[in-house]
Parts: structure tokens; C-alpha cells; sequence
């Protein structure tokens, strides 16, 4: 029978429940079982494929096409499996499932409520992942923090799938804060008591206490909270602030928690083989030089934004002996010839544009993809990135400067025939927003003798979608008579993903979104060649 653990969060957000997640996943997973995650997200949007990166960061990709929380590239990351839309639950999900249940008569005239409709729901949610993924373990983080409204029929379900499913199956695992007082130069485990109290009043006991601190933890503190939580300070896991989240994984297990885990779930004697983790951050503490990289994009300054890109970045740094020196250009600055933007710029080893939506600041990434090319800066186009890069290319060798994307004409000022980056056939401008991009994994099929092909190594790829526009491809024969090849075609529709510069040492944009398949023990060739070109 699968085994469930599910993650809750006291005290205050943004505590690393994901990472927390993932860590114990990967301990699992390297101990031999197959390991399944699911998010559990309170907030009523259906996903969070239309909310922006300042609210919710960046939005991860699944294969079947799930617009999901970025959690879930921690999850793909460590645990180095592909997972699913069963991967996401939301509220608004559930609701909108319950409702049209409703509509359609499924509960033959009841009254709808909370418990048991909805709590039902979500527990048939957890259960349909498990057994359609087949999974041995079942990680289960639920958003947000314990006192939350919103979060409470979660909390509901989850506390009763242990008296469903037996004390043997399931396991609580509450990740807390234990903040910092100055004045008194002390950690305090009160607000942790305190979320516990809140939890337990829910009628949910932890079986671990992860407390979260940017201080050493002492064994006091853990003395103190195995006393007034009610669980064995075996159990109380310290999770300190550490240098990498790559890190988590084997300090967890500097704590036996593997084995702590298995023993609370009936799994046997358990070792798991770390040899992979250990030889990687082996290589994240080893002193090596550093590599700058510049990221022209819309949300300069926040990681979550751009998650996959930066960790994808590093983890080809890790493997190339380099320490990732990220250089924020704002682009829109780089419209108004900002000194100190381009002096930025120009320090740059190379130049990355991520994916994105909208006009503003495309002039300015289209300014920064001019610079790269004519300076032989290697140059990465993700998605909006080789479109960018396309345009640049167009305007510059067909000496057409209305050249442009349909996207950026917002108010037709010029002719059709300009957009070399135009509608997908079943897209418009009037179409709903929310799940209806071009989303999940198509087939890529490169040609021979590129330098896409010789990353790769292969004849047929796989890669993961997310845009609304494709390359026009009135232009293809134009641009491959100057220098532009297009190296990656998807067999079945005959659209581009991806396109080369044969004149320039590395200049290479992909319409998909490779930072979502880069792992910590193997980088995405796309981003490996990138780096390894930015050294040389």
C-alpha cells in the first residue's frame, strides 16, 4: 500500500516547505522507492497559469501540460521524476469539480458542503495521484501557513486520511520558524508551540518538527519543543539556513531521517545512496572563478520569477568548475541608454532572455540580442528569447526595421506581413487567458551537423511548452539565405523550435522552455553548451 506524507507550514510562509518536501522525497527516492509529490494550493485562482510572477513566481511546466506552482521544479529537480496536472491541487480546482458535479445532479439532491463534498474531493485528489502515478511514497505539501482560512478544509481532509487510510500509512511533517530576537540574542520556540497548539486543535498530532532558523539550533531548543509539541526530539529535525538547497537533502540526513521516516511507516532497514549529492556539492563548495550572466528580463531582481532559468544556470556552473555571477539588466533602462545598465551588460560572459509576456522593455531585449550578436557574446533565447532573437536577426540582415511580433502590435499599426513571430493557428487575441496556450511536451526533431544537434546528441528531443505565438514561416527561406538556420522542427505541425545563428560562436533560442528538464545531476544540454561557451 502507498505510504503518505504530508508537509504543513507554521508561523509564516516562504519557509522552504517545497525544498523541505523535495529533500525527504529525494532520500526516499535514493533509498529505492518510487516517489510521487503533490501541492496542495488554497487559493481560488484553478491555477496559477494566469497570476503574475511578483504574486506567485514562476509558473512550472508539466508534460501533460499543467500550469503548476514553482514548488513543483523543486520537486522535478530532486526527486528527478516528471510529474503531472495531478501534481496540482487548487481550490479553486476543487470547487469548480464540486460544482459542476452539482450542476449535473451527482449528489442526487444533497446539500453541498464543505465536509463532506468538498473534503471528499480533495482526498480523492491525493488518492487519484497516487494510484495513477503508482507510487510507493506520496509527498504531500500543502501552501500556505496553519491558521490560514482558506487552508482549513485541506487541513480537514488530510486529518481524516489518516483515520481512513491507519497511523501506519500516513505521516505529519510541520515546518516552522523559530525567529531570531537581537535584542536578547536568542531564538524563541514559542511561535512554534504556538502553531502546533493551532494544528493540534485541528485534530492533526506532527510526527516530525522541522524548525527553521537563520542561527544554530541548540540542543535546548529541541528539547524544549519535543517537550511541549508531544514528539521525541529524535523527531525534531533542525533545518537551519543553509548555503545551497542542495544541501537539505544530506543535512536531513546528517539527522538519520530517512530511517526515522521508514521506521514510522513500516518500511524496513532503509539506506539511501547519496553518492550523486555528495559529489555535487562537492562541486557547489569547491572555490572556482566566477562567470557573469546576464538576464534581460521583465522582473529584474526576483529569482522566483525566473526559479528554473537561475537554477538551471547554476547547475551548468556546478558542472563546468564556475560560480554563477547573475547580472540583472533591466531592460527597459536599456531603452533610455541607462549608463550603469550597459556598463552591466557589457561586463557580461554571456546574455540569456528568458520567456515572458507583453510589450513592455521588448525594445530593449531586442537591443540586448543586437548587442550579442555583434559582439559574438553568447546569447540563450528561451521562448520570447529566440523570438526576440529572430526579430533582431530580420531587422538587421533583411534591413527592415517594422519587422516585429503580432504580440507587440497591439494597435495594428503595422502590415501582417511584418510579423515574423504571429498567432498559433488555434490562437487569437479574444481567446481566454487562463489554460489555453500551447502547453506541455512536443516533439522536436533536429537536424544533423548543428551545434543543437551536436549538444543533444540525438535525432528527436522532447521539450516543454508554454507561449501563445510561433515563428512565421513566410521568413524561414529569407533568414537561412543570411545565416539563420532552424535546427528543430516539430515533425507533426511543421512549427520551429529552435534556431541557430551559424555565424556566431552561440547563438541558439528554443521556442520550449528547456530550464524546466535541467536537473542537479545533469544539466540541460541547452544550458550546458550555453556556459560552456560563456568560459570560452
Amino acid at each position: 500500500m502507498c505510504k503518505y506524507i504530508f508537509v504543513t507550514g507554521g508561523v509564516c510562509s516562504s519557509l522552504g516547505k517545497g525544498i523541505a518536501s523535495a529533500s525527504i522525497g529525494a532520500l526516499l527516492k535514493s533509498s529505492g522507492f518510487k516517489v510521487f509529490t503533490q501541492k496542495l494550493d488554497p487559493y481560488l485562482n484553478v491555477d496559477p497559469g494566469t497570476m503574475s510572477p511578483f504574486q506567485h513566481g514562476e509558473v512550472f511546466v508539466t508534460d501533460d501540460g499543467g500550469e503548476t506552482d514553482l514548488d513543483l521544479g523543486h520537486y522535478e529537480r530532486f526527486i528527478d521524476t516528471h510529474l503531472s496536472k495531478l501534481s496540482s491541487v487548487t481550490t479553486g480546482k476543487i470547487y469548480s469539480e464540486v460544482l459542476e458535479g452539482e450542476r449535473k445532479g451527482t449528489f442526487l439532491g444533497k446539500t453541498i458542503q464543505i465536509i463532506p463534498h468538498i473534503t471528499n474531493a480533495i482526498k480523492n485528489s491525493i488518492k487519484a495521484a497516487a494510484e495513477e502515478s503508482g507510487c510507493d511514497i506520496m509527498m504531500c505539501e500543502l501552501g500556505g501557513t496553519v491558521g490560514d482560512i482558506e487552508g482549513l478544509p485541506f487541513l480537514e481532509a488530510i486529518r481524516q486520511l489518516r483515520n481512513d487510510l491507519g497511523e501506519e500509512n500516513t505521516l505529519f511533517v510541520h515546518l516552522t520558524l523559530l525567529p531570531y530576537l537581537a535584542a536578547s540574542k536568542e531564538l524563541k520556540t514559542k511561535p512554534t508551540q504556538a502553531s502546533v497548539r493551532e494544528l493540534r486543535s485541528i485534530g492533526i498530532q506532527p510526527d516530525f518538527i522541522l524548525p527553521r532558523a537563520d542561527y544554530p539550533i541548540k540542543k535546548e531548543h529541541i528539547s524544549k519543543i519535543a517537550l511541549f509539541c508531544d514528539v521525541p526530539e529524535s523527531h525534531v529535525i533542525p533545518a537551519e539556513t543553509v548555503s545551497s538547497i542542495y544541501e537539505v537533502p544530506l543535512g536531513y540526513q546528517e539527522h538519520n531521517v530517512a530511517q526515522l521516516v521508514a521506521d514510522k511507516l513500516n518500511l524496513g532497514k532503509i539506506k539511501p545512496d547519496l553518492k550523486d549529492w555528495e559529489a555535487l556539492n562537492k562541486k557547489i563548495k569547491a572555490k572556482k572563478p566566477k562567470l557573469k550572466i546576464a538576464l534581460a528580463g521583465k522582473y529584474t531582481g526576483l529569482d522566483d520569477a525566473y526559479l528554473s532559468v537561475i537554477e538551471s544556470l547554476k547547475i551548468a556552473c556546478y558542472h563546468q568548475h564556475r560560480e554563477l555571477d547573475l547580472l540583472w539588466i533591466n531592460t527597459e533602462k536599456l531603452e533610455k541608454n541607462d549608463e550603469k545598465t550597459w556598463k552591466s551588460l557589457k561586463s557580461a560572459d554571456g546574455i540569456l532572455i528568458p520567456g515572458g509576456f507583453g510589450s513592455r522593455g521588448i525594445e530593449g531585449k531586442i537591443t540586448a540580442a543586437r548587442y550579442a550578436r555583434e559582439k559574438n557574446i553568447p546569447y540563450l533565447g528561451l521562448c520570447l528569447g529566440m523570438q526576440i532573437m529572430t526579430i533582431e536577426f530580420a531587422r538587421a540582415m533583411l534591413k527592415d526595421n517594422e519587422i516585429t511580433s503580432e504580440e507587440f502590435d497591439e494597435k495594428n499599426k503595422v502590415s501582417p506581413t511584418k510579423y515574423i513571430i504571429h498567432f498559433l493557428p488555434d490562437q487569437s487575441a479574444d481567446r481566454d487567458k487562463g489554460g489555453t496556450l500551447r502547453l506541455g511536451m512536443y516533439d522536436c526533431k533536429l537536424k544533423r551537423n548543428t551545434k543543437t544537434h551536436k549538444l543533444y546528441k540525438k535525432d528527436l528531443i522532447h521539450e516543454r511548452h508554454r507561449h501563445r505565438y510561433e515563428f512565421n514561416n513566410e521568413y524561414k527561406d529569407a533568414l537561412e539565405k543570411v545565416g539563420m538556420i532552424f535546427p528543430g522542427i516539430n515533425p507533426q505541425t511543421n512549427l520551429v523550435e529552435i534556431a541557430e545563428n551559424t555565424n556566431h560562436p552561440f547563438m541558439i533560442g528554443s521556442q520550449f522552455h528547456p530550464e524546466f528538464l535541467s536537473r542537479p545531476h545533469s544539466p540541460h544540454p541547452l544550458f550546458a553548451g550555453f556556459i560552456k561557451a560563456a568560459i570560452n
